[in-house]
């Protein structure tokens, strides 16, 4: 592994990602947030990103657990505002692994990304690392709410069974990755022969820790940007995410 060759143009990177693929017995993608920027959600770290915005707060106290029990209405406010993007459509890249998991080829997707565009293009088997928007979870008596439910409501949500505070089942900062979920990712990579890896820097941990338990013998990296793993990478695709899988 490692020492592979580096591709700029889209359109090459789709027909070598294409054949690959083709050659591969079983296809893991691990993504992140850039997978969603080419629907029109904001990412973190780049130049438009939530991080470079002003805001009273910055984003990532506002996304902490301690903030979220401490200014639960601030928090909403920026919730509603900014993690939720319920007209986002999935693009090519959501689409084809949908697709390659229906043909057998795709085995399971990893994701950081919360905003389900996954699902919504006819993934099955989505490992989400950091929850969901779209299950909200009374912290009392466990009803799930949707995402469209929190839109509807004003202040801070409670739950109409029992009056209980209702949490977005997405992990904040300072709380832990869900054990099972984490389980099930690292079983899926370390089970596949190709790992894609794309839209995601490789610098949010644990998450990116993941990566390790890739032991197959073709690894992908499809980022416009250097990531920490590129020299270990066979082929590194820098550029478009959503031109890469347009084959």
């Amino acid at each position: 592994m490692g020492g592979g060759r580096t591709i700029t143009d889209p359109q090459q990177a789709a027909q070598e990602l294409s054949r690959r693929i083709d050659r591969a017995k079983s296809v893991v993608f691990f993504g992140g947030a850039g997978v969603s920027t080419a629907s029109g959600i904001p990412d973190f770290r780049s130049e438009d990103g939530l991080y470079h915005q002003k805001f009273k707060y910055p984003p990532e106290t506002m996304l902490g657990h301690d903030f979220f029990m401490t200014h639960t209405e601030e928090f909403y406010d920026f919730y509603r505002n900014r993690m939720i993007a319920l007209d986002a459509k999935p693009n090519q890249a959501h689409l084809k692994l949908a697709q390659l998991e229906e043909q057998g080829k795709l085995t399971a997707v990893v994701t950081q990304n919360i905003d389900g565009l996954h699902q919504k293009a006819g993934s099955k088997r989505v490992y989400e690392l950091h929850g969901s928007v779209h299950r909200n979870i009374c912290q009392k008596c466990g009803a799930v709410y949707s995402a469209e439910w929190i839109m509807g409501t004003e202040g801070v949500p409670h739950c109409e069974k029992c009056g209980g505070l209702v949490k977005p089942d997405v992990v904040l900062y300072g709380e832990s990755l869900d054990e099972g979920t984490l389980i099930g990712a690292a079983k899926a990579i370390a089970s596949c022969d190709m790992l894609i890896i794309g839209g995601t820097s490789l610098v949010v941990y644990p998450a990116a820790g993941l990566v390790q338990y890739f032991n197959g013998s073709d690894l992908v990296i499809v980022n416009k940007q250097p990531t920490p793993q590129d020299s270990a990478a066979d082929l590194v695709c820098a550029c478009d995410i959503a031109k890469a899988f347009d084959f």
